[in-house]
């Protein structure tokens, strides 16, 4: 018995590993969003709110079944779930995007002198708003509050990573059914893709050309 047990490692051994090779693009495939690019094959046909095939650095080309990034293999001894470069991908826009949606509401609502009751809060503009409530000790509670949420979150991304089917970026959170029957649904999906991008980009130029011109008054250009 150990003799074939032995012959049968040898010959493992001696099979050549199987390379996993980046997933091919559609031939005359083209990006909606760069025509004068591929659409990179993850992205060529997907049907995602808002995929307008735009990956040029190929992101989404990586064969990572991020299931074992999320779950390492140490620490999880089920079946894993297929989770692409893709989902991961959409999972980061969604997030980065609602928390600039409500990034941009904030410091504009802060920049117009609506804040909290309190001296502390009295003359403060959204740009030196970071370092005021550090001196004044908000800051902690604020990380506080956003580290509850990101742990609660991942919750969701783990059950994905075990095999709970669920899409990237739900969190079931649709109070008000917005999302109550298909069509609907699809147009809120593709509204919030939308706004996130529009907000990632917006929430850096409200930042930046406050920070430039020293401006803290809406459209900050002077």
């Amino acid at each position: 018995m150990k003799v074939v047990v032995a012959l049968a490692a040898t010959a493992s051994a001696l099979v050549a590993p199987v390379a996993k090779v980046a997933p091919a693009t559609v031939v005359d495939a083209k990006s909606a969003a760069m025509p004068f690019l591929e659409c990179p094959a993850a992205l060529d046909g997907l049907d995602y709110p808002g995929n307008v095939g735009f990956d040029p650095l190929r992101f989404t080309d990586s064969d990572w079944n991020m299931a074992e990034v999320i779950i390492p293999k140490e620490r999880w001894m089920g079946e894993y779930a297929e989770i692409p470069m893709v989902y991961w991908m959409r999972e980061a826009e969604l997030k980065h995007g609602r928390i600039c949606m409500l990034a941009v509401v904030g410091w504009l609502t802060v920049d117009a002198g609506i804040h909290f009751p309190g001296e502390k809060y009295t003359g403060i503009d959204a740009l030196h708003a970071h370092d005021a409530m550090l001196a004044s000790g908000n800051m902690g509670v604020m990380l506080l509050f956003a580290a509850v949420a990101e742990l609660t979150s991942m919750v969701s991304v783990v059950q994905a990573a075990k095999g709970s089917g669920r899409e990237a970026g739900d969190f079931g959170l649709d109070p008000l059914e917005f999302c109550g029957n298909p069509d609907t649904k699809k147009f809120m999906l593709e509204a919030e893709t939308t706004h996130a991008r529009l907000a990632m980009l917006g929430f850096s130029g409200l930042c930046t050309q406050s920070a430039l011109l020293e401006s803290h008054t809406f459209p900050y250009l002077s």
